[in-house]
Order: C-alpha cells, then sequence, then structure tokens
C-alpha cells in the first residue's frame, strides 16, 4: 500500500524566512469570539516563504512567471537523494555516484531538513554547487528540490546555482522537509500557488511511496 509523506513546512506567524525576505504574519482580521459570523485572515508573507517554487521570473524579468511552469513538471516520478551530515556542498563529485540520469525530477535530502525546525536562520546549510547546477541542466532534469530556503550558497553574490538552473527551465522547489520518507523512487506533487506573474509561490507537497 503507498504511504503519503508531506513534504511541505507549516507556514505560522514569525515562521523561519531566508533573511531580508518578508516575515510571516497571519492575524483574525474578522473573529467570531469578536461578534463576527465567520473567522476570517489577513495573511502576510513573501512569495519564496516556506516550501516554495522558484520560476524562471525570480532571476530573469522575462523568465516564465511561477503561474505558467507546466503543471506536468510539477507532477510525477521523482528520485529522492539523500547525503549524510558530512555533505556541505553538493557539487559534480557528490552527484555522479548517483543513478541521477533518466530522472526529471531530483529532490536531495541533506542535514538540512533537521534545521527548518529550528527557529533561527542557519546559514551554514548545506547547499548545491554551481557546476552541481550545471550536471543536473546536462542530464535532463527539469525539476530540483532541496531541503532549505535556498539551493544557493548563503550570500554567493554571484547566484550561478539559481541562474543556470532557472535559465535552462529547471524548476526549483526550496524548503522541502524530506526526514520521513525513504531514499529512493517515488511520486511527487507540489502545486505552488497560482500567482500571476508571480516570480514564486509557496507550495503544498507531498511524496507517494
Amino acid at each position: 500500500m503507498s504511504r503519503i509523506f508531506d513534504i511541505s513546512v507549516p507556514i505560522r506567524t514569525g515562521g523561519l524566512v531566508y533573511p531580508g525576505n518578508p516575515e510571516i504574519d497571519i492575524t483574525l482580521q474578522q473573529a467570531v469570539a469578536k461578534g463576527a459570523s465567520a473567522n476570517v485572515s489577513t495573511i502576510r508573507f513573501g512569495s519564496h516563504t516556506g516550501t516554495h517554487a522558484d520560476a524562471s521570473r525570480h532571476f530573469f524579468d522575462d523568465g516564465q512567471p511561477v503561474d505558467r511552469i507546466p503543471l506536468e513538471r510539477l507532477i510525477g516520478p521523482a528520485l529522492l537523494v539523500s547525503f549524510d551530515d558530512s555533505v556541505l556542498s553538493i557539487g559534480v563529485n557528490e552527484l555522479r555516484p548517483r543513478a541521477i540520469k533518466g530522472h526529471k525530477r531530483v529532490l536531495f535530502r541533506t542535514r538540512n531538513s533537521a534545521l527548518l525546525s529550528q527557529p533561527d536562520f542557519v546559514s551554514n546549510y548545506t547547499f548545491v554547487a554551481p557546476d552541481a547546477a550545471q550536471y543536473l541542466v546536462d542530464n535532463g532534469v527539469e525539476l530540483v528540490g532541496v531541503d532549505y530556503l535556498s539551493i544557493e550558497q548563503f550570500h554567493s553574490g554571484h547566484h550561478r546555482t539559481h541562474r543556470t538552473l532557472l535559465e535552462h527551465g529547471v524548476v526549483i522547489i526550496e524548503g522541502l522537509d524530506l526526514s520521513a520518507p525513504p531514499a529512493g523512487e517515488c511520486q511527487l506533487i507540489c502545486l505552488p500557488l497560482r500567482l500571476e506573474g508571480c516570480d514564486g509561490a509557496p507550495a503544498r507537497a507531498v511524496l507517494v511511496k
């Protein structure tokens, strides 16, 4: 029997965000407890909050917006690759031994999954190096998912990992909680909010094993 893993993180007031991004604030605009007929919340957060998709428009003004990402790219077979806690940077040398070729969607589980539950941002998270990004493009990967709020090294200055992937139409999913599902082949369903013309959007993501 298949098991469904929710690999998205909860979005809550004061929750973890990438430094410089908008803070999360969810408050009741109407409250039954105060005499309203229903509870209605005001929600404020950035387009790259929690588990979210990066569209090409994140780095390229003329790039594909998040609402134009083909659904077939976001749903389908995926490969979950696990790295041990000693891996601080995923480069070509880390990827070559893995059976990535032939997989269109690849997810990386690292020490980061344990960091997502911490209240404070950790700047030395494991990241995907630019040479690995090119390796993924060269091997026909169309979607790559990581388990922290950015795929790029913190304050890299060059953004080559993002730019290499996004300029080739590779969808980036960041902020995935991959601590529970076992490594190997699975089915991914990741649906970002349909924010018209936007550079990214929060998503609900699940794996089916």
